[in-house]
């Protein structure tokens, strides 16, 4: 779950980012107007477009979003949206978390060495379930159960699993086609605060996955982790926001 809120979201045995290495992720600061706040993670899919997940939207009221740094409290700048430009999916279960997946429409961004948007997978591949392909999870989420949201970006290379490897931990009520799984080897994964975060394909670097949800047992327990699929919202977010590949 997004740090701040009371399935949970989370990056534990990474390495620290370099500086450009991933310059489509943004950090976000939800607001839900009455003195809360949480922390997510998002990405650039356009000029004006940040991606992430409806469970870090949900209950919000604006939107702080920090580019272009690996340091979370040093980006390059902000940009604060209200709710009227939060477009949260229309089917979006709180209780199964299934179409965990958001749009943010932002002022415009121009893209350079530090900022710059991530491609979506091509409409030709929505079919294709990336297993056993490798993909590269970011974000400045907590880095071990006992540990706060960190200040410095950090990665994690880590292999798609078979959705069956979700499906017998969660179940087929959680674990839907619209879901990619990762395992967690060596307890290599996400944790609190890296929710909405993405997963892009080493080969193309095009996102395919959404951070959504991990393992209440905590991120060093070697539970799988599953990401919003976004093959699976393809058409939604065309229809949003006129981006395709």
């Amino acid at each position: 779950m997004p740090v701040g809120k009371s399935v949970n979201g989370r990056i534990t045995m990474g390495y620290p980012a370099t500086e450009g290495k991933v310059p489509y992720i943004v950090s976000l600061v939800f607001s839900n107007g009455n003195g809360g706040s949480w922390f997510c993670g998002g990405s650039i899919i356009g000029h004006t477009w940040v991606l992430t997940a409806a469970h870090c939207t949900n209950g919000a009221s604006s939107v702080t979003i920090a580019y272009g740094s690996v340091r979370r409290q040093q980006p390059q700048f902000t940009h604060v949206v209200q709710q009227g430009d939060i477009l949260q999916h229309e089917a979006y279960s709180t209780k199964t978390l299934n179409n965990d997946i958001s749009l943010i429409r932002t002022p415009h961004v121009d893209f350079w060495s530090l900022v710059d948007k991530v491609e979506l997978p091509r409409y030709e591949d929505r079919y294709n379930n990336y297993y056993g392909w490798w993909a590269l999870l970011s974000g400045w989420g907590k880095t071990s159960d006992d540990s706060g949201v960190s200040d410095y970006l950090n990665c994690v290379d880590i292999q798609i699993a078979d959705n069956s490897v979700c499906e017998s931990y969660y179940g087929s009520t959680t674990i839907t086609p619209n879901h990619v799984c990762i395992a967690t080897p060596e307890n290599k994964g996400s944790c609190s605060g890296d929710s909405g975060g993405p997963l892009v394909l080493h080969d193309g670097i095009r996102q395919v996955g959404i951070v959504s949800f991990g393992s209440s047992a905590g991120c060093l327990s070697n539970s799988p982790k599953g990401m919003t699929r976004v093959t699976g919202y393809l058409d939604w977010i065309r229809d949003h926001t006129g981006i395709y590949y």
